[in-house]
């Protein structure tokens, strides 16, 4: 069977919804495909290898591109929704992406169209760039926790049971712990949607701040 690495790489997301990311094996995608594991070696390496490759297609291929036409703020709403819809299409999809490195560098022509929308509206640079990764890490980090209570969609995990954790707490003096659960591990799309409005309102708030000290600085000279 003559096998590119798309194939690969798509059989390998479709291996990572049955088993998630700690059972996936090149052994099994080969065995799925109906190969011997060294045809896929002549691809990928390692595990890694094809783990980076899977990230950066969703990427390239089922990321929605960047709108025009969008302030700041609302460009940092929808690309963190978009962002966290991407991964949450896959089982363990945001610990496939934490820490992976990207194998196509058309994905930079995304993250430069997003820093222009930054810039243009005043920020540095550098400012662009913290407060793009600031939207990008609480997104993975978010979606980590909230595929450890659904590791499918619409399948709490057992550990997550609310009922059960609050038996668990019964003999300690914890009532606001007891409550806080019930937020904690609930309602996913609007605690996403808060947090997110809290990282834009705090950035907002120190670009201001940061920008109000160099006009000062540059009218004091």
């Amino acid at each position: 069977m003559a096998l590119d690495r798309r194939t690969v790489v798509r059989m390998g997301l479709q291996v990572l919804d049955d088993v998630g990311l700690d059972a996936l094996t090149l052994r099994k995608i080969a065995s799925e495909l109906g190969v011997q594991p060294p045809a896929l070696y002549w691809h990928f390496k390692s595990k890694q290898d094809l783990i980076d490759e899977m990230a950066t297609s969703l990427l390239t291929e089922d990321a929605a591109p960047v709108p025009d036409g969008l302030g700041w703020r609302e460009f940092a709403t929808v690309y963190s929704h978009g962002l966290r819809r991407m991964l949450l299409r896959h089982r363990d999809g945001a610990r496939m992406f934490a820490g992976t490195y990207l194998t196509d560098t058309s994905v930079y022509e995304r993250q430069e169209a997003a820093l222009r929308i930054l810039t243009d509206a005043g920020f540095t640079v550098t400012d662009a760039a913290e407060a793009l990764y600031t939207i990008y890490s609480y997104t993975i980090g978010f979606v980590i926790e909230e595929q450890a209570v659904y590791p499918r969609p619409g399948q709490r995990s057992d550990l997550y049971d609310i009922d059960r954790r609050t038996e668990r707490m019964a003999d300690q003096d914890v009532p606001m712990s007891v409550e806080a659960g019930r937020t904690m591990f609930a309602d996913h799309d609007t605690r996403f949607a808060r947090g997110i409005q809290a990282i834009i309102t705090g950035v907002g708030a120190w670009v201001d701040q940061v920008n109000v000290g160099t006009n000062a600085s540059a009218n004091n000279p």
